[in-house]
């Protein structure tokens, strides 16, 4: 760069020469606009940084947005994949059902035959249980009128026991308690103890079924015994001679 301030001072004379005139002094002051030059470019700088600046903004911006739009598009592309494929599920199990109704539709069908056959069967037989019917009810007014007859007959055996019964108490010392549970009797006996006439000794029959057994005794008694006893009242149904063995067998085992 040229600088006008070396330049004049290089062509100065020496002190010695100052009174002469140079060539230089008449030479015409040049301004060449340095300082204006350097805001203009610094001017430019500046508006081309913002301008670059912008540019790479709106790139960023723009590449951004085409990112998103991308992103969107496979979004959607991957929506309407999943929706063509529920429509091509829904579309299998419409074909399914339909196959399904078809053969429901033909099964029905045979059904139907099947019911109609057996509602014919059917009929055919209620009128056989009709005529069943009859002879049935026939057959239990029969087995009433011969229940009521054996009822009678117990009703008169109950009357002829009552005497016995009342015997056997008295003779062996006894009476009978219920023990709250159905078909279940207790035989309580006193006198079995020389020393202590009130002590009792007892036990409980069931009669629940055909065979009657002895649940419980106290004192505890031989098994064997016992059955013994208990099968001779199963097949004599003698219950007199049952409570006299049964008596001595708790007498026995209280001593």
């Amino acid at each position: 760069m040229f600088e006008p301030s070396l330049s004049t001072s290089a062509m100065r004379p020496s002190p010695l020469q100052s009174d002469v005139p140079s060539m230089a002094d008449s030479l015409p002051n040049i301004n060449f606009g340095f300082d204006d030059l350097r805001d203009r470019m610094s001017q430019f700088t500046e508006k081309f940084d913002k301008f670059i600046a912008k540019g790479r903004k709106r790139v960023l911006e723009e590449r951004n947005q085409f990112r998103i739009n991308v992103a969107e598009f496979q979004e959607d592309q991957r929506a309407k994949t999943k929706e063509i494929e529920l429509l091509a599920h829904k579309s299998s199990d419409h074909a399914q059902a339909i196959d399904k109704e078809a053969a429901e539709t033909v099964e029905m069908h045979a059904a139907i035959a099947s019911i109609t056959q057996q509602r014919d069967a059917r009929a055919k037989h209620r009128d056989c249980i009709k005529s069943e019917i009859v002879a049935v009810r026939k057959q239990i007014a029969q087995r009433i009128s011969a229940q009521q007859q054996h009822a009678k007959e117990l009703d008169e055996q109950a009357r002829l026991n009552g005497p016995e019964l009342d015997f056997w108490q008295t003779y062996l010392c006894m009476r009978i308690e219920g023990t709250g549970v159905a078909d279940r009797l207790k035989f309580v006996f006193t006198h079995v103890d020389e020393k202590d006439w009130e002590r009792e000794a007892w036990f409980e029959l069931d009669t629940e079924k055909r065979d009657y057994r002895v649940s419980y005794a106290k004192p505890k008694l031989e098994t064997e015994e016992v059955e013994r006893c208990v099968e001779r009242l199963n097949e004599s149904r003698d219950l007199g001679p049952f409570l006299k063995g049964m008596r001595q067998l708790l007498t026995a085992a209280g001593k």
